[in-house]
């Protein structure tokens, strides 16, 4: 699947929907704090450019509901 470059909260971001259907564990979505249970559709984002904690952005890498992902603007 295709990654795209993003914005987000000031800086740029890889995104990449996956189909959900490799996962074995749930993640926890930063955009509701709710859980991605395992199989489930979702989006992954992560950094362009990494932190001063981490060499690249893929380490920072978080897993978001597709749904949550588009909303990320308006959760402010």
């Amino acid at each position: 699947m295709a990654t795209r470059i993003e914005p987000y909260d000031g800086e740029e971001y890889e995104v990449r929907p996956v189909t959900g259907s490799a996962a074995t564990k749930p993640y926890r979505c930063p955009g509701c704090d709710q859980l991605i249970p395992p199989a489930t559709p979702h989006t992954v984002a992560w950094p362009v450019v990494g932190s001063m904690f981490s060499e690249t952005g893929l380490d920072e890498r978080r897993h978001w509901h597709s749904a949550c992902w588009r909303a990320r603007d308006r959760r402010r």
